[in-house]
């Protein structure tokens, strides 16, 4: 079975790969009936059943781990692609998004024979360029468990391979809803192509205007939209502002190592969380806060960071010029103040939450991204 597609649906396709490749930088291929397979072919599969670009993932992991030997690479390749029939898409997801955020562990001996233990990166989160960002139009895949049930993705995303965003995509006449309730959904089961979602980061729908994100276990309900790039823009929905805001190179991976979560902390089902736009704007800008306040704390040695200075208080008004002259002779009034020796020093700023806003993730995420990207602090910062 081949989902079917119209020409207003394969021109908003065309828009957006478009934009992800001249505005912010991205490969694009067209895949559909062009696709040759093998290791020298389009896209280095070997049939329609990967979901993974294992040319891409080999070649990444080659360059991110030149410490690594060759069997060390190996394994980290096998534990990033494989299936396990008896866990659900839920249990890959998590297990490979640990993969990698913090890396692949892997063994090997050295040469002298002692048994070493590293873990190999897949994505290098601090440098966008020394990673490949790769858009594919309608990739046809292939079930797992099903053979027999194939399905056209619009586009997918992948970064070193790694299928990392899934697009849906609908003609723009069309209600978005209709590609989650008529697509995603059925993609996801596991008996169709579950196996396109096992590295996924979050999944956009969008007719060409309007345009919404969430994760693999997002209701509609929970699918949100991204206003803005910064706090100080008049915020839109236009899913333009959603492709520069969550596809640009650097805030794709920094949402993608930052702003992922899995919560297993109410009752039923565990949820993976991705961030909302104003959870992502608020907490990198506490971030540069805590960034700035160590670059302060370098600069003033913790004996440097007080000093005081003396004030005179003013003489109170007088009625008349001998009382004035009175009290000008009298000993004058000092104050001594103690003060900060920079103005920011020690002042992080305010986070500010509505309620229902999401404050408990906020400080999730920012606590991770502070243990992270800060040296020498703590979360409790």
């Amino acid at each position: 079975m081949i989902t079917d597609i119209n020409s207003e649906d394969r021109l908003v396709q065309a828009t957006f790969a478009e934009h992800l490749e001249q505005e912010l930088g991205w490969e694009n291929v067209y895949a559909w009936n062009q696709e040759t397979f093998g290791p020298g072919g389009t896209l280095g599969r070997a049939d329609t059943r990967e979901a993974v670009l294992k040319r891409d993932l080999r070649s990444a992991l080659e360059k991110l781990n030149p410490q690594l030997p060759e069997k060390a690479l190996d394994e980290a390749l096998g534990k990033l692609t494989h299936h396990d029939f008896t866990r659900s898409l839920l249990q890959h997801n998590q297990t490979f998004y640990t993969y990698l955020r913090d890396g692949v562990p892997v063994s090997f001996r050295d040469s002298q024979g002692a048994l070493r233990h590293a873990q190999a990166r897949a994505i290098d989160f601090s440098n966008p360029d020394n990673n490949r960002f790769l858009a594919v139009r309608e990739l046809k895949l292939t079930g797992l468990r099903t053979p027999g049930y194939n399905r056209r993705a619009d586009l997918v995303c992948f970064v070193n391979g790694l299928p990392l965003v899934f697009i849906e995509l609908k003609a723009v006449y069309k209600n978005i809803r209709a590609g989650f309730d008529g697509n995603l959904a059925d993609y996801m089961d596991e008996n169709v192509i579950a196996q396109a979602f096992h590295h996924n980061a979050f999944l956009i729908v969008s007719n060409g205007h309007r345009a919404r994100y969430g994760s693999i276990t997002s209701g509609w309900e929970h699918f949100a939209e991204w206003k803005r790039l910064t706090e100080r823009e008049v915020g839109g929905v236009e899913a333009e502002v959603l492709l520069n805001g969550m596809l640009a190179k650097e805030r794709l991976l920094d949402l993608v190592e930052n702003f992922i979560l899995f919560d297993a902390s109410k009752p039923g089902a565990m949820r993976k969380v991705v961030a909302r736009n104003h959870q992502v704007l608020g907490v990198n800008n506490a971030v540069a806060s805590v960034v700035r306040q160590e670059e302060l704390k370098r600069e003033f040695p913790p004996e440097q960071r007080l000093h005081s200075r003396v004030i005179e208080l003013p003489v109170e008004q007088a009625t008349d010029a001998d009382q004035r002259a009175l009290l000008a002779a009298q000993e004058k009034q000092t104050l001594t103040v103690v003060e900060a020796a920079h103005p920011e020093l020690g002042k992080l700023g305010v986070f500010w939450h509505t309620q229902g806003s999401g404050k408990s993730y906020s400080m999730a995420f920012f606590a991770e991204k502070v243990r992270r990207q800060v040296p020498g602090t703590s979360p409790s910062c």
